[in-house]
């Protein structure tokens, strides 16, 4: 009984190290797709678009909603510590965590190209509203904050295209099942 408990151990063990690798390497990856793939947009408050999307789904589609979480959370609020977006950091934890979040909860209950689709409608819309509650806080304003709502759509539909064409092989690729997630 003590042997099998042992070796029981070290298999949670074994999981548990294999998935904090991923989501660090999934937390990595957003934070050099948005810091090193981006455009800064000459209009509103000159925001970005960038890649750090496409990790952030890829890690909440393949890994489910814990590696999600932490890719969106930590990956991009990192990249608002160390570049000058330092003020938009509380927002992005808990906007861009609540994306992986949701997106990888749909994904582990229910699996399809449609509901592929609808979670990245329900990624959008978290972005979408996070934002702009926080830039409505912020700038004292309900009407400015409007402006970045070009990019933020811009951002999410550039990473779900290439998600949506990728994720069905890279699932294949690397024999990722449900049941995994």
């Amino acid at each position: 009984m003590a042997e099998q408990t042992g070796s029981t151990i070290h298999k949670k063990q074994k999981l548990t190290i294999r998935e904090i690798a991923v989501t660090a390497v999934f937390i990595a990856l957003t934070y050099v797709f948005t810091a090193f793939v981006n455009v800064k947009l000459p209009f509103g408050y000159g925001g970005l678009i960038h890649l750090g999307n496409i990790p952030l789904m890829l890690a909440a589609f393949l890994y489910g909603k814990r590696t999600g979480f932490f890719a969106g959370a930590l990956g991009m609020t990192l990249f608002d510590l160390m570049s000058g977006w330092t003020i938009y950091a509380p927002c992005t934890f808990l906007t861009c965590g609540l994306m992986g979040l949701a997106g990888g909860w749909l994904i582990e209950k229910k699996s399809g190209f449609g509901y592929k689709l609808l979670a990245v409608a329900l990624m959008l819309v978290i972005k979408l509203a996070g934002y702009y509650i926080f830039e409505a806080i912020f700038y004292h304003n309900l009407i400015e904050p409007l402006a970045s709502v070009p990019g933020n759509i811009l951002q999410v539909v550039l990473a779900a295209v290439p998600v949506l064409v990728l994720i069905t092989p890279l699932q294949r690729a690397l024999k990722i099942k449900k049941s995994d997630i």
